[in-house]
């Protein structure tokens, strides 16, 4: 498997400062140049669908070259480090990196409370146990959106499939276009949550996963054949890879030197280790998991700018723990028994992972 760290200078986070650059505001980062070549043309509708998982590898695999997704791809891109859910679409949302806005993975530990949270879903980390009061994610990591930022010159509309803003891909077709029948210039977002929930549960090779890969090729044609006077960008915010879990309480030795729970991502995971236990847990990691995973210390992250070149959040340095284990080949961790199992995954710097496709289709005014 060739392992490959995301170019961010020719990422997801130059959508949405090309987004920003295109409605007159200032852009934190560079903006991807093909997109704004289109965006020049000055389209009512800029529409942007976000399929979650939808790595550019995949879609080679599962889609005929002469289909409407692949033949409307303009180009590949790289998701952000980790490329995940919870990191890239706060990327996009914010144009910024993941070592600014601080949004590393899907958990991650807060001093203050003392514990590993679920930053979607405020709940303790591989629990339904939501943690008392507000959102500790939003509490210590709160941002302003590009979408809030162009709300002040246009009108943006944002649904989320998980919001049950709309119940199939039809019914999103259709709110679609009535948002696009409103007069004047406006803004429209879509995230739709598949095919990284059933890649997960089932794994890519799995029929239900290959029908709804030609479902969304299907839908999103029918949704594009129906505008007019539209520009109309798809993306994904990550890639999935054929995985296995490795359970890290299996491995005694390793697991006695770790003073707390793993966190940030199975795929990319933070370690917090015993004082004084570098060394031993350094060899027992090369010896175990080291033709797996690539281990760097914490200084070792910030050194490289992994999560990217800005300026860092401010608990950026506390959320990474001592060590990183970045995956590059088929595995991930789980601490424990209760660490959920999955088919696919992501987070690791496989091309499968990293890649994402940019698709542009334009509509014309008729």
């Amino acid at each position: 498997m060739k392992a490959v760290f995301p170019n961010y200078g020719h990422s997801i986070m130059g959508v949405s400062n090309s987004l920003l650059k295109h409605y007159g505001f200032s852009h934190p980062h560079e903006s991807l140049e093909v997109l704004d070549q289109y965006l020049e043309r000055d389209y009512e509708n800029v529409i942007l669908l976000l399929y979650d998982g939808m790595g550019s590898n995949l879609l080679e695999k599962v889609l005929a070259k002469d289909s409407f997704l692949r033949s409307h791809q303009v180009d590949t891109i790289d998701a952000i480090f980790p490329p995940t859910t919870t990191a890239s679409t706060t990327t996009l949302f914010t144009g910024l990196e993941p070592k600014e806005h601080g949004w590393l993975g899907w958990d991650l530990y807060f001093k203050e409370e003392d514990k590993m949270v679920t930053m979607f879903l405020n709940t303790l980390k591989d629990s339904d146990i939501k943690v008392e009061g507000e959102s500790l994610a939003h509490k210590y990591y709160g941002y302003t959106t590009i979408f809030d930022i162009i709300r002040n010159k246009y009108p943006v509309y944002e649904l989320y499939s998980f919001k049950n803003d709309y119940k199939d891909l039809d019914d999103r077709n259709h709110k679609i276009l009535e948002l696009t029948k409103k007069p004047g210039k406006k803004f429209i977002y879509s995230y739709d949550e598949e095919p990284d929930h059933l890649l997960h549960k089932l794994g890519i090779n799995h029929p239900k996963v290959v029908s709804l890969w030609n479902e969304i090729n299907q839908k999103t044609e029918e949704l594009c054949n129906l505008l007019n006077d539209s520009l109309i960008i798809v993306i994904a915010d990550h890639g999935h890879i054929e995985s296995s879990a490795i359970t890290l309480k299996d491995y005694p030795e390793i697991f006695s030197l770790l003073r707390k729970d793993i966190a940030i991502e199975p795929r990319a995971c933070a370690f917090f280790v015993e004082e004084g236990k570098n060394r031993e847990f350094e060899d027992l990691f090369e010896k175990n998991f080291g033709k797996d995973f690539l281990l760097y210390t914490k200084e070792e992250v910030i050194a490289n700018n992994f999560f990217g070149r800005g300026e860092a959040h401010p608990r950026f340095e506390e959320s990474l723990g001592d060590y990183l284990a970045i995956a590059i080949s088929d595995k991930y961790f789980r601490y424990d028994e209760h660490g959920p199992l999955f088919q696919s995954m992501h987070a690791g710097i496989t091309e499968d992972e990293v890649k994402i496709p940019l698709i542009i289709v334009t509509k014309n005014r008729i």
